[in-house]
């Protein structure tokens, strides 16, 4: 583990409140990886077990359809990705694409839960942050419907 990780980490709105010591065994787990633009990094149904925290650029959240593709949300700098890898059954449930040059510190699911198990502390810490991005993606995805099915609902009154 560098110490530019563990910097990078710290610096990051999921890590903070973290103790040290958890902020120091999730860096110790952290490998840089960055995505061109237009580059797909998971995409939705595809098992892909890796949790990634955003450093810079900006990834679109996609649900793909048929003849379509519907951004949910764009995320970006101190943002999360690929909350699903704590889910038994494999597949994610969005396509993330970047937007621009985007690089992240990245997590390989198996390790990490491998690690909440050893730690149940870290587990519990790691379990109630990542809560947080799914309820945030849920109602990102709830508002986005809701733009694309009653619209008029979004019109404020005159």
């Amino acid at each position: 583990m560098t110490q530019a990780v563990r910097e990078a980490l710290r610096g990051l709105p999921f890590v903070e409140g973290m103790e040290s010591r958890h902020i120091d065994k999730l860096a110790s787990l952290a490998t840089e990886v960055g995505f061109e633009k237009d580059q797909i990094i998971f995409r939705g149904g595809e098992s892909h077990n890796r949790f990634y925290l955003v450093l810079f650029g900006k990834v679109s959240l996609e649900i793909t359809a048929p003849g379509r593709v519907i951004r949910v949300q764009t995320v970006g700098e101190g943002d999360e990705l690929g909350w699903s890898f704590m889910l038994t059954e494999p597949g994610k449930h969005f396509q993330a694409r970047a937007l621009q040059l985007v690089r992240t510190l990245a997590f390989e699911g198996d390790r990490l839960q491998e690690t909440c198990r050893e730690d149940t502390a870290f587990g519990y810490e790691l379990m109630s942050r990542v809560l947080r991005v799914v309820s945030s993606r849920l109602q990102a995805t709830r508002l986005r419907i809701l733009d694309i099915y009653a619209p008029e609902l979004g019109q404020p009154v005159a």
